[in-house]
């Protein structure tokens, strides 16, 4: 159900060292001020595409948690959650305008992570 655009970008965010899905969880609870919250709360996938994405990011961070943890207090389960923001983004982007999309996203394209442009950005 994950489209590759957004399997790609779990395997990357998921990928990412300790410190820079610190830095990503920080830059996004930054931008959740500047119009993040209402950007997280666009996207709507079905519950099925939602517990896809949730379970993606639990295989993906789980083996992690010990990893996460040391580096900083709580990181295991902030990570998760920023990625599971990000990657629902990716998978809903056309649900979302371009500047609600790049909020989302921009915590990990920042680090380097791969996300596909905005569907209405070539227009």
């Amino acid at each position: 159900m994950l489209n590759t655009s957004t399997e790609r970008f779990l395997a990357q965010a998921g990928a990412l060292p300790a410190e820079q899905l610190a830095s990503a969880f920080d830059r996004a609870v930054r931008l959740r001020r500047a119009g993040g919250k209402e950007a997280s709360r666009a996207t709507k996938p079905s519950a099925a595409v939602n517990s896809e994405l949730e379970h993606a990011v639990r295989e993906l961070l789980l083996p992690r948690a010990e990893e996460l943890n040391a580096a900083r207090a709580g990181l295991h389960a902030d990570a998760k959650s920023a990625i599971v923001i990000a990657a629902r983004a990716v998978q809903q982007a056309a649900q979302l305008t371009p500047e609600q999309y790049e909020i989302l996203v921009t915590p990990f394209t920042e680090l380097g992570v791969e996300a596909p442009a905005h569907p209405d950005a070539a227009r």
